[in-house]
């Protein structure tokens, strides 16, 4: 498995823009794609975004597309997810996760994930 620690999180106006960050070490960085999830209050838990084992190919929820951007830097272990233009219905806990197989935006086929940092939308 991969260690992970999400950090970025925090509160801010409709409009604005949060930079999320997760640190991961342990398993091979590299050896998998990464993703962003989150869940808000009472809610399931929900796919955002996915980058491939290289970073070449992201793929987004319809709900972020245009307004977020995933990406990863495989020599510092990091991935980052930039939003912009937040809306309070971003408001949620957002969570790094890893897995050493495929991309995909079902969360049982990632075995490793962050604490998830707080991110607060007020309109």
């Amino acid at each position: 498995q991969v260690q992970l620690v999400e950090s970025g999180g925090g509160l801010v106006q409709a409009g604005g823009s949060l930079r999320l960050s997760c640190a991961a070490s342990g398993r091979t960085f590299n050896s998998g794609a990464m993703a962003w999830f989150r869940q808000a209050p009472g809610k399931e838990r929900e796919f955002v975004a996915y980058v491939r084992r290289s970073g070449g190919s992201t793929y987004y929820a319809d709900s972020v597309k245009g307004r977020f951007t995933i990406s990863r830097d495989n020599a510092k272990n990091m991935v980052y997810l930039q939003m912009n233009n937040l809306k309070p219905e971003d408001t949620a806990v957002y969570y790094c996760t890893a897995t050493a197989g495929l991309a995909t935006t079902n969360p049982l086929r990632y075995d490793s994930w962050g604490q998830g940092t707080q991110v607060t939308v007020s309109s």
